[in-house]
């Protein structure tokens, strides 16, 4: 089982994440192998072509690590992310997937896939988490 008995526990601990919060983040499933983070894309998340910004996906990904890690280990923090772009989308909507590959002793790994609304893959992101 992991550090956070229920999908209501995660929310409460990660309340005080402001930032994720301000942009819309929500935890929408919680299991021992990760997590299921959304958001509602708003016009201020936008780029000057209309597309989403690559820095609210990261957001949205860094998110799902930080929830997925600590699930694992609390506290659990980012050591190195990496980001692939792999399609724009025009979409309302984006869902982070996201999965433990590694738990380490000290470190893990995390692997989440961003898809759209109309089931597009937006971005995959591979993170290691450092356990503190």
């Amino acid at each position: 089982m992991g550090q956070f008995r229920t999908v209501g526990e995660a929310r409460e601990y990660f309340k005080g994440d402001t930032f994720a919060m301000t942009n819309g983040i929500t935890i929408d499933e919680l299991t021992d192998e990760g997590c299921v983070c959304s958001m509602e894309i708003r016009d201020d998340h936008r780029n000057a072509m209309g597309g989403i910004m690559g820095g609210v996906i990261f957001t949205l990904a860094d998110f799902a690590m930080a929830v997925t890690n600590n699930n694992l280990h609390r506290p659990t923090v980012a050591m190195d992310m990496n980001i692939s772009f792999l399609s724009s989308s025009k979409g309302k909507h984006l869902t982070a997937s996201a999965k433990w590959i590694k738990d380490g002793k000290s470190t893990t790994v995390c692997s989440i896939l961003i898809t759209d609304e109309f089931g597009k893959k937006v971005s995959l992101v591979t993170g290691t988490g450092f356990k503190l």
